[in-house]
């Protein structure tokens, strides 16, 4: 089944308009979720909009969006002041600048969507935006699900990506965490060099296929059991030992790989002989 696009307007930079679709670039639907249900005779809970002055259930119909600007007092806010707010971002993904594509810091990245050129005669300047944003990024605003995002758009494939983007005043300063003022800004220098040499040995590009998601994994076999009427008994976990000295365990890593690097794969015979014969 084709991708919905939840989005439609324009791409912005500086007086080219292109119309594009936005589509989600993840998938929710991948990951397990649970219904609350009532433990007795397992009916799925409902939650129930209940008035504790009026002392009743209320009807999405009589309810309303309420701002609280003292404690207790609230100021209406209806579906038509809402209407009132008219920013460019309704409708348009207007980028206002430029930079590396690798110069943001991923903790401002909050969700990824794919954006497509929205109809053929679109399609061309599309292509020319993203080939000429390579190795760049361009940051604006969108307005998507009843707030505005700060954005980050760039090229991939034969697209463009686009992260919405954590405003400054979301981001927490590591300077409130006691628990890092305790640690050394300088180590020892054989101490780093032997560290980086135990990474080295597991460098190599990252296949994100290859890993998967080992907990939804486990949980899908304890449902399975359970649906089926069997008994799944829980492997046991090693805790993992403390570091002692810290120079032993790096050594103890590096004979460990260089002794599973050595060992000789082992080799079936029998199949080699069934082959000759």
């Amino acid at each position: 089944m084709s991708a919905r696009p939840t989005w439609k307007g324009y791409l912005k930079i500086s007086l080219v308009n292109i119309p594009v679709k936005v589509f989600p670039a993840t998938d929710a639907a991948a990951t397990l979720s649970f219904n609350q249900l009532h433990a007795e005779c397992q009916t799925r809970i409902q939650q129930k909009r209940w008035c504790p002055k009026c002392e009743r259930e209320i009807p999405n119909t009589d309810i309303v969006k309420g701002y609280e600007f003292e404690k207790g007092r609230y100021v209406v806010v209806e579906e038509e002041d809402m209407e009132k707010v008219r920013v460019e971002s309704t409708r348009v993904i207007n980028l206002e600048k430029f930079t590396d594509d690798t110069a943001i810091d991923p903790i401002y990245l909050e969700r990824p969507y794919y954006l497509a050129p929205d109809g053929p005669v679109a399609s061309e300047a599309f292509a020319v935006v993203r080939d000429g944003m390579e190795g760049k990024a361009g940051i604006g605003r969108v307005a998507l699900y009843g707030r505005e995002y700060l954005v980050k758009v760039q090229p991939r494939e034969r697209g463009l990506i686009m992260y919405t983007l954590r405003h400054a005043e979301e981001i927490r300063s590591m300077d409130g965490i006691d628990e890092l003022a305790g640690v050394p800004a300088k180590v020892k220098s054989d101490e780093v060099k032997l560290a980086r040499q135990v990474m080295s040995t597991f460098e190599g590009e990252v296949d994100f296929k290859s890993y998967r998601d080992e907990y939804q994994d486990g949980l899908r076999q304890i449902i399975d059991a359970k649906i089926e009427g069997r008994e799944v008994v829980a492997p046991e976990v090693e805790a993992p030992p403390k570091v002692v000295n810290l120079m032993d365990a790096l050594r103890k890593s590096l004979d460990s790989i260089s002794a599973a690097r050595k060992k000789p794969e082992r080799v079936d015979v029998r199949a080699k002989k069934r082959v000759r014969a």
